[in-house]
This record gives structure tokens, sequence and C-alpha cells, in this order.
């Protein structure tokens, strides 16, 4: 028997956001989905006016009252960042704008003195959680880009599966895929393309579990003729040279924050990392590095 799916597209988290379920469901229900996405963007997407990060930023060096999911949010961005010593850090927003991400007018690369000057704003471990109240310090900057988009769709998943779907997938604009399988479906498709020619690499097969990637080839800045993409290494203070990470796991927003963590690991660190990450995640994954070499985990083909 052939399955019967619906779907309907909406623009969030600079992404296009599309839901596919069975068609037995009426087109309201559409409303009721992405419903949730838009509450998420309203609340803790940094880019939003008024949201709880918004607040944290406008006000850096003071302590604002948020709730109860924020603290939780910023708990699982220093776990990530704390694992990876800082070569993940949500608080590297002056580091990106010092590289021309939100600027029109002519960009150039930052001098050595500059980058090390910023780099004094972007420590994770300055973010202050006193129950319910988060102070960053004075000119820091947090940055969502890497997790909330993917947060969102995990709290739409838990919403799907409360509501009794269980035959779905969640594509938010291809960086982050979730899967919701039953016995009658067992598993989606996923294509993964290269980032820069389209060539498909890998034909995943997943099912209840997430696809997560990371890439340099859409968001860059060009600067002499040369591209540089928006993934930097807080330590460094340079973008990555890796293309693309891809990872596979239960969790979208611990996948999206892994696979942006390991953009700055080389091909041996990258194993490495996975491996020991796979004592805590159920993870597998695979890097595109600069030269484009595949690099991939032992299970994930």
């Amino acid at each position: 028997m052939e399955l019967l799916y619906k779907a309907q597209t909406r623009f969030l988290f600079h992404s296009h956001i599309k839901i596919k379920l069975s068609a037995f469901y009426e087109e309201s229900i559409f409303d009721e989905l992405f419903a949730v996405l838009e509450h998420v963007d309203k609340k803790y997407n940094s880019y939003q006016a008024g949201s709880y990060f918004d607040i944290i930023n406008k006000n850096s060096g003071s302590f604002v009252d948020v709730d109860e999911e924020t603290v939780n949010i910023l708990n699982q961005a220093i776990t990530i960042s704390d694992f990876f010593n800082g070569t993940y850090d949500i608080t590297v927003m002056p580091l990106i704008r010092l590289w021309g991400f939100y600027k029109d007018e002519q960009r150039q690369i930052p001098s050595i003195k500059e980058i090390e000057d910023i780099k004094k704003l972007v420590d994770y471990r300055r973010i202050e959680i006193d129950g319910k109240k988060v102070r960053i310090e004075k000119g820091q900057e947090i940055i969502t880009g890497s997790f909330i988009k993917a947060y969102a769709v995990d709290c739409l998943a838990e919403r799907m599966l409360k509501l009794g779907i269980n035959d779905a997938i969640i594509n938010a604009g291809g960086s982050t895929i979730m899967a919701i399988n039953n016995e009658s479906h067992p598993q989606w498709q996923v294509m993964v393309r290269h980032p820069q020619t389209e060539e498909v690499l890998f034909k995943l097969n997943i099912a209840n579990q997430t696809y997560s990637t990371s890439s340099q080839a859409k968001t860059f800045v060009n600067i002499d003729g040369k591209e540089y993409g928006h993934i930097l290494n807080p330590i460094t203070g340079f973008p990555s040279a890796n293309k693309q990470v891809g990872i596979v796991s239960d969790n979208c927003m611990i996948g999206d924050m892994i696979s942006t963590a390991l953009f700055n690991e080389s091909a041996e660190g990258f194993l490495k990392k996975i491996d020991l990450l796979s004592e805590h995640y159920n993870i597998q994954g695979f890097m595109l590095d600069s030269d484009n070499n595949i690099i991939y985990t032992q299970d994930f083909r």
C-alpha cells in the first residue's frame, strides 16, 4: 500500500522549514505545529528583539531574569563547549562581527591585533548563571545560530509524538532533518550532497533520528575575491577551512552543536572526538575537509 503524505513549508529562523506528515491529518494541524517553532523563535532566538537571549545581550554586564528553559539551553551549550575546550563557544558573536558578517561596506581581513583584542570577549566560561538570572560580561554577545533552530525542531518533534504523529519528517533548511517513523514506514531517506558541487555524497536511511549538518558554502564573506566561511574557530579567531560536517544523532540540538564544534577539528581530531562523544551520545558522522577528503566514523556507512 502506498503511503500518502501532505506537507507545508514556512519561513522561520532565516530558513524554509518543511513539515511532511500523513495525509490523514487536517490542514489545520500545520498551524498548531508551526506555532511551536514560532514560540521558540520569539522566546529564544538571539536575532529576535525581546527574546531572552536578546535581553541578555543588550544588558551585558548586568544580571537579567530568564526562564528555566533559557538556563537549560545555556547549560547544554556550556557542556558541549567544555568538552571541546572552547573551540565551540556561543559568545563568538563579536568575532563574527569583526569578520564583517553584518556589514554592508567594504570588508577586509582583520589584523592579528584586532582578532586578539576581540578574542578577549569570546569566553563562554564568563556566562554567569544564578538560579534564573544570567549575566554575560560587558561587551560579550551570545549567538544562538548554531543550535536554536535545531532546538525548535526537538520541541516540535516532542509535540508531534504527544499528538500521536508517528510518521513524519521535518526539514529545517537542510541543516537539521528529523525523521519520525513507525512500523509501516520504518525509515526516511536523506540525500547528503557536496556543499559546492551538489554531487550526492551519501544516501542516509534514518529512523527516529536526526541528521545535522554544518557547511561553509552558503554563508560567507567575500574579501578580495576569496570566500571566508561563517564558522570561526574561537581559539584562533579565523574561519575553519573544512567544508562540511554531518552528524546522525538522537537529538537535533546536540547534533547541531556537535556538527559546528567538529568543524574546527583535523581529520584525526574529528575521529577521536566522536569516539569520546559516543560514550555520552548516540552519534555517527562524516567530515569533508578543505581538500575534499571524506572522513567518516566506522558505522556511518
